[in-house]
């Protein structure tokens, strides 16, 4: 009598099934517009559900790295789930069968209310409907050719040549969604032509930038510009087809394409943003030179009707921020459709073909990236994004400092040393920066030029540093006056404040 198939090839029966259902949904997805795959689905749907704490934690333990931590954490659990169904195939393959079945149903309820599609129900079920032909089909044969593994080797010559088919379909299936999941945004970003601004940033100010080694550059990078946002995978919007629509309480609609906004005499400006997710001492800002259309020139020709004073934005995958009024539509506050940044096309991480860009305010109220659409309304007629999730309505970026070098736990030699780092206060401007040794005196640090009041600013202040073992403490004070609390807050509901602190030894 023959021996009951092991249910560790049951096990790998499931995950190879599994692998590739998934390959195929993967694929499916890609060759489609405006659909996600069930991955990124049942991903956006876990973004929307995840509780504040932990979004913070998240954004704070592992920044940027937390989109794809969170798919592999998917990827995990149903790796687990697929595996657990194989082993349990080997005696009741169709139990097993009805498992993957259950998972392609919640892959499918989940995928026809995803946010972040905008096709309809049938395309966006079409994913969903290759994930569970390919992994109940393979999973099907593969325990069918299990069975008699045991008896003969031509048997299981059968199980091997039907696993390796499943794995090559798992591979075909990867392989196309990497071919065709390539974002046509990236080929036409690459053709965009940015013209020159009709009002030019001035040129940096001299000594604006201080020669500390370590301090953050005075101007950030594209790479290294901070990125958060509810986005999983970057939203594919190229320009071709892109539409900038305004409308709501306005007495007329605008819809602008891309070409229409380059034509619009565009103008410079550098602006540093922060993300209301930055801890006290955090890395979650950035000063870049910014390129787009003023927003008060778009509200203004659209004419905004009394009685609102908010306007709600909506991106491309979904996500919607609601913005005082006031402050887009002010000429001096200087908020931006913005397509380019420092110097190129907006990268597509940063939303492209255009975001906003607004001073003063945390991003999650005025920052919207892969933007499509302004509506002029009423704070009381809307609930945006995160405003539904605990956070202030209005969010005014509060006064900030942090020090970049020297670095927490660092060990220095005794004698004169820089302390160095940014302070920020869009919109007010940098009066004073001050540091202590040990809870001592505040002592002045020296301030680099001023650019502009949107802007941070680098400070530094020489240390005589004694052996032993310290800690640094930093404040910023802002030209209302108004000086950093040393009051710990956390970053709901508007923003952390206290004062950032390093603890270091000298010897």
């Amino acid at each position: 009598m023959a021996a009951p198939p092991s249910r560790a090839l049951g096990a790998l029966t499931g995950l190879l099934s599994a692998a590739a259902g998934v390959a195929a949904s993967e694929a499916t997805a890609a060759l489609l517009t405006g659909v996600s795959s069930p991955v990124v689905a049942v991903g956006n749907r876990a973004v929307d559900l995840t509780p504040r704490p932990v979004k913070e934690w998240a954004v704070d333990t592992f920044g940027a790295a937390d989109k794809p931590l969170l798919l592999a954490g998917i990827a995990v659990v149903v790796a687990l789930v697929a595996a657990a169904a194989g082993a349990v195939g080997v005696r009741r393959p169709r139990l097993a069968a009805g498992v993957f079945l259950l998972l392609s149903v919640v892959a499918g309820s989940v995928a026809v209310t995803d946010r972040a599609a905008d096709a309809g129900v049938g395309p966006r079920l079409l994913p969903v409907a290759a994930l569970a032909a390919v992994a109940v089909g393979a999973l099907l044969v593969l325990l069918r050719s299990l069975r008699p593994a045991a008896r003969t080797r031509s048997d299981r010559r059968t199980f091997l040549l039907a696993a390796a088919a499943v794995a090559g379909v798992a591979a075909a299936g990867t392989l196309l969604a990497r071919r065709y999941g390539e974002l046509a945004a990236a080929a036409s970003r690459a053709g965009v032509r940015l013209p020159r601004p009709g009002s030019p940033a001035p040129p940096v100010p001299a000594g604006t930038a201080l020669d500390v080694v370590g301090i953050s550059p005075y101007l950030t990078p594209n790479d290294d510009f901070y990125r958060v946002d509810t986005a999983l995978r970057v939203p594919d919007v190229p320009v071709e087809g892109w539409r900038l629509r305004l409308r709501g309480m306005v007495e007329r609609e605008l819809e602008l394409s891309y070409a229409d906004l380059l034509d619009r005499g565009l103008v410079e400006r550098r602006i540093t943003l922060t993300c209301v997710s930055n801890p006290v001492g955090g890395e979650l800002a950035g000063n870049a030179t910014w390129l787009g259309v003023p927003m008060h020139v778009l509200l203004e020709e659209a004419g905004v009707r009394p009685g609102a004073d908010a306007v709600r934005s909506l991106s491309a995958d979904g996500f919607t921020a609601g913005t005082p009024l006031s402050v887009l539509a002010d000429p001096d506050r200087g908020a931006l459709v913005a397509v380019g940044m420092n110097g190129e096309p907006l990268p597509l991480e940063h939303g492209f073909p255009a975001r906003m860009v607004t001073p003063g305010l945390y991003g999650y109220v005025s920052a919207t990236k892969w933007l499509v659409e302004l509506e002029v309304s009423r704070f009381a007629d809307f609930d945006a994004y995160w405003t539904t999730r605990g956070y202030a309505e209005e969010a005014p970026i509060k006064v900030a400092s942090r020090i970049d070098v020297p670095g927490s736990f660092a060990g220095l030699r005794p004698g004169r040393t820089p302390v160095a780092g940014v302070a920020w206060s869009q919109g007010r401007g940098i009066d004073r920066v001050e540091v202590r040794v040990d809870e001592g005196p505040w002592e002045a640090a020296e301030l680099a030029a001023e650019d502009g009041v949107d802007t941070w600013r680098q400070w530094v202040w020489w240390w005589d540093a004694a052996p032993g073992n310290h800690t640094l403490e930093v404040r910023a004070t802002d030209r209302t006056g108004t000086t950093q609390t040393s009051r710990r807050a956390p970053i709901a509901p508007d923003g952390a404040t206290g004062w950032h602190s390093v603890t270091l030894t000298v010897g």
